[in-house]
């Protein structure tokens, strides 16, 4: 088959779309023999170095800005693709209809919960994801949660919606080698115990409330947060300065990609008390780096962590405590976890998710 990505996340975004895309790309590659063509505005090869793909970027510069959404359609179709698949919420005006279109929707975390975002960014979201559901042969959602708030918002017929979860970077699947561990202990001086969150610092991601637990219920343990810095963390800074907690709390935003396996898997507890998500890729890699996890209650977050982990109210400071008391002090539930954890991930191997998004593509080609 010939299948079309839109793939200016996979070489310009570092986190949760840009992770997703890569990841698809990366899957399809490895298990089929397709011809896959790239769509993309800017090219980052440190981020993203893919080989054997054609790459497609926009002829005129001074239609660029408008190139992913409205002109690359007149290059999707002189290619005469099999497949197009928008991989972050929204399809290209203008495909042709021998070309059948996929749509991955992530999460609808601007309808649901409005407030967390500016009336015009909520415009923009909105008519994207709305056309790219009614344009879309298929729609890949990436969660139960996910598919039922598609129902639920836009009234999408369920049989239009394919649930394929999401897989993570195999640089989490095996063991760092010793090599890298001892340079990135002590790059960044790592703690022979520690908890650790990994992902976007912001309100809606609640790691404020992981540092609040630690003081009020005086838990000596330190804490890694790693994430891009953001107005958030500035906050999070500034409660543990006027806390005292600067030799217990630490924040690191330049963390590479390839270190990241370290500390995963040298942590104690992984904390992950999201509101809300459309699935949590950091749960998963947590769950194949074997450790236990704390997530939230509801939404996603069991399709994401299943047995292998704890579920707590994240706004209730107590009871994440509580969660996190018990994991340090009690061994035989953090092994029971981490059991469990391990075996829940092998339904997010990669050639599962990869045959399991490809039957898709086929199914539509043989319609």
């Amino acid at each position: 088959m010939k299948i079309g990505y839109d793939a200016k996340r996979a070489f310009n975004n570092t986190s949760g779309l840009g992770n997703y895309s890569r990841d698809v790309i990366r899957a399809v590659k490895k298990y089929f023999n397709d011809e896959l063509y790239l769509f993309t505005t800017k090219i980052n090869e440190e981020l993203f170095d893919v080989k054997d793909v054609k790459i497609i970027e926009p002829g005129n510069k001074l239609t660029k800005a408008y190139w992913r959404t409205f002109y690359v359609s007149n290059d999707i179709n002189k290619l005469n693709l099999d497949i197009f698949h928008g991989l972050s919420n929204e399809i290209p005006v203008g495909i042709n209809s021998n070309v059948k279109k996929v749509i991955t929707v992530h999460d609808l975390i601007f309808k649901r919960f409005p407030q967390w975002y500016n009336f015009i960014d909520r415009k923009i979201y909105d008519k994207k994801v709305a056309y790219g559901l009614k344009t879309a042969d298929k729609i890949i959602a990436i969660s139960r949660q996910t598919k039922n708030d598609i129902i639920e918002f836009y009234g999408t017929e369920e049989d239009k919606i394919e649930v394929v979860y999401q897989t993570c970077n195999d640089i989490f699947k095996k063991k760092a080698d010793d090599l890298l561990t001892r340079k990135v202990k002590d790059k960044y001086n790592l703690p022979e115990k520690y908890l650790l969150y990994v992902g976007t610092i912001e309100p809606r991601k609640n790691a404020l409330n992981i540092v609040k637990a630690l003081y009020e219920r005086n838990i000596d343990i330190p804490l890694i947060i790693v994430g891009r810095n953001t107005k958030y963390g500035d906050i999070i800074k500034e409660y543990i300065k006027n806390k005292l907690l600067e030799n217990r709390i630490f924040l690191l935003h330049d963390v590479q990609t390839d270190e990241l396996p370290v500390f995963y898997q040298n942590a104690t507890v992984f904390i992950y008390p999201s509101t809300f998500e459309g699935f949590g890729i950091p749960i998963i890699e947590a769950l194949y780096s074997g450790i236990p996890v704390i997530t939230s209650k509801g939404g996603c977050f069991a399709e994401a962590g299943g047995k292998g982990s704890i579920y707590v109210n994240p706004e209730n400071i107590n009871e994440l405590a509580e969660a996190i008391t018990e994991l340090l002090n009690d061994e035989s539930k953090r092994k029971e976890l981490i059991k469990e954890g391990k075996k829940h991930v092998k339904n997010f191997e990669t050639g599962k998710v990869a045959t399991a998004l490809h039957n898709v593509y086929e199914a539509l080609v043989m319609q």
